[in-house]
């Protein structure tokens, strides 16, 4: 548990630092870079060998949906609104967890399709006079593409870490990282505008630091500490660090100061039912395991 505590403050400061310092710059090749660093990082304790054909290509897919597709969506969603708020619509991704376990055990629950509904009116409730209505479902969106994806990844790998407990994580996870490196790359090479590509020193501290920190350090011990929980716990955790990140949005990166008195109520009311949402599905990933 205390491998999710780490990330969860690490994460934290990623939101607004993406939103501030990376403002301009494509999405899909941040998103390209960062993922490329942490990949080369890992490709000093690859050890390919301890694992078969089948499990290499199986990490490599699992990589390519959790990091690549979606950093591809929660990169994308910077366009559209601001960081703080990108932070709020994560909070829906605990919800998928349970989802997606349920999907893999065939079970279903007719309740987590109200709360994804009312996270939806709370999104809704949110759309700041800043951010035109479109942008905003764009950017709901986009993070829930995000979320599903991340979601998809924790539980897949959970799962196939439970079918090889021998395995040491750091041993073969340049084949998640280099598997999201790819996917979202593809998307880079056909998406990104490199005749108009300027990146400053500061960006380029900022890509550096999200790789190896955020990326690459948060992933491992992420998805190392996905392995030592139940779905439940995992679920949880994955909004501990939604708070944190707005915090540090509004008041260490300044977006405060673009808010009226009208925006902040609907962000506290809107935050809240999505909450809500959230609230309603903790008896479900409580009783997952």
């Amino acid at each position: 548990m205390i491998y999710l505590a780490v990330v969860s403050i690490i994460w934290a400061f990623s939101f607004g630092l993406i939103g501030s310092s990376l403002a301009g710059l494509d999405s899909f090749l941040v998103a390209t870079l960062r993922l490329g660093v942490a990949s080369l990082i890992f490709l000093l304790f690859l050890k390919i060998r301890t694992i078969g054909a089948i499990d290499r290509i199986r990490l490599v897919l699992i990589g390519a949906i959790q990091f690549g597709v979606m950093y591809g969506c929660y990169m994308k969603a910077f366009q559209y609104i601001p960081s703080h708020i990108v932070a709020i619509f994560s909070i829906t991704t605990p919800i998928y967890v349970v989802l997606i376990h349920n999907f893999r055990q065939k079970s279903f629950s007719k309740k987590l399709i109200l709360v994804a509904l009312l996270s939806v009116v709370g999104a809704g409730i949110i759309k700041a006079q800043s951010v035109p209505s479109g942008d905003i479902w764009m950017g709901f969106s986009l993070m829930q593409g995000a979320g599903v994806s991340f979601a998809f990844g924790q539980v897949a790998y959970r799962d196939w870490k439970k079918e090889n407990p021998e395995v040491v994580d750091h041993s073969v996870f340049a084949l998640l990282s280099l598997g999201g490196f790819a996917s979202v790359g593809c998307f880079s090479f056909l998406l990104t505008d490199f005749s108009n590509l300027n990146i400053s020193l500061e960006q380029w501290q900022s890509v550096v630091y999200l790789g190896i920190v955020a990326s690459g350090l948060g992933f491992f011990l992420w998805n190392k500490g996905a392995t030592k929980v139940n779905p439940g716990t995992l679920a949880a955790f994955n909004n501990a660090v939604v708070p944190l990140a707005i915090l540090c949005s509004l008041f260490v990166f300044g977006e405060i100061e673009s808010l009226g008195t009208g925006d902040l109520l609907r962000l506290i009311l809107g935050g809240s039912l999505i909450l809500g949402a959230v609230v309603m599905s903790k008896p479900m990933t409580q009783s997952v395991d």
